[in-house]
Parts: structure tokens; sequence; C-alpha cells
């Protein structure tokens, strides 16, 4: 592929993301201005979920334009990639958490691991966490994920399924 027709598809792509995000910001506006509030609190772990996908989806689109731009084997062709496998291998961890911590009783549960940093944030779909039901997530995580515990932050957030 030639030069110019990487920037083509590079400046495409770009375009193509700031689309996305102005109409994702509209139809977030429409929604809160049309009285939808009790809508969105109530499908909290979905839409955590929804955007998440999203700005990952963005992100992965992002890297592959790197990884077609660059010629393989070059410095920011191996990052591109490095980063890529990274954010695969994360979502692949936070899937896995997810079901291990319903599998624990809780009707919905969204794990987030960070990218840039080794914090794990976990949500649960609960009033409250005992000493208990917290101790067996942080077990959870420490041995599927390898998290330090002094990384990770649960928190109950209750949301009718």
């Amino acid at each position: 592929m030639s030069k110019t027709k990487k920037i083509i598809v590079m400046s495409s792509l770009v375009l193509l993301l700031a689309v996305t995000a102005v109409l994702n910001v509209v139809l977030a506006r429409s929604r809160t201005a049309s009285g939808d509030s009790s809508v969105v609190s109530a499908n909290y772990f979905t839409t955590y979920r929804s955007e998440r996908t999203t700005t990952r989806s963005e992100e992965l689109v992002q890297l592959d334009s790197v990884i077609a731009l660059f010629e393989e084997g070059s410095e920011k062709h191996t990052e591109a990639v490095n980063l890529k496998m990274k954010i695969v291998e994360i979502m692949e961890k936070e899937l896995v958490l997810e079901t291990m911590i319903k599998s624990k009783g809780f009707s919905d549960a969204v794990v987030s691991i960070g990218v840039d940093s080794d914090n794990v944030n976990v949500f649960v779909n609960s009033n409250e966490l005992d000493m208990t039901t917290a101790l067996s997530i942080y077990k959870c995580l420490i041995d599927e994920a390898g998290v330090d515990p002094l990384n990770i932050i649960i928190m109950p957030v209750y949301s009718q399924v």
C-alpha cells in the first residue's frame, strides 16, 4: 500500500472516530434531557460495558491504523502490536473475572483493569458488601489475575436489573 493510501486510510479512520464521539455525546445528552435518567441508573452495568467496549474498539481501530501505517519490525509497529495484545489480554481477564464474581451470587458486576496502571476496579450490584464477600472477591482477583491487593478497589453499586 502506498504512503498516500495509508495517509488517506488513517485520516478516514480518525474522521470516523471523531464522528462516533460526537454522536455518542449527542445521544447521551438527548437521553439525559428527555428525563431518561432512571433508565440509565437501572442499566448502570450495561451502560458501563457498552461505553468500555466502544472505547476499546476505538483504541483497537487506532492501533490497527498504526500497524498498517508502519513497516513490520519498526519500533512504532512493534509498540502498536504489543499494546494491542495487552488490550486484548486485559479484555479477556475482565470477562473471566466478571463471570467469576457473578458466580459468587451477584446479579451483575464489571471489572476494569488499567492499561497504563496496575489498578483494578470492581463494581458489583449490591447495596453493601460484607467483609467475607469482599475478601472472596479479593482472593479471586489475586488468584486469577495476579493483582496486588493494594491496587484493588471494590465498590458496591446498587442497580435494579
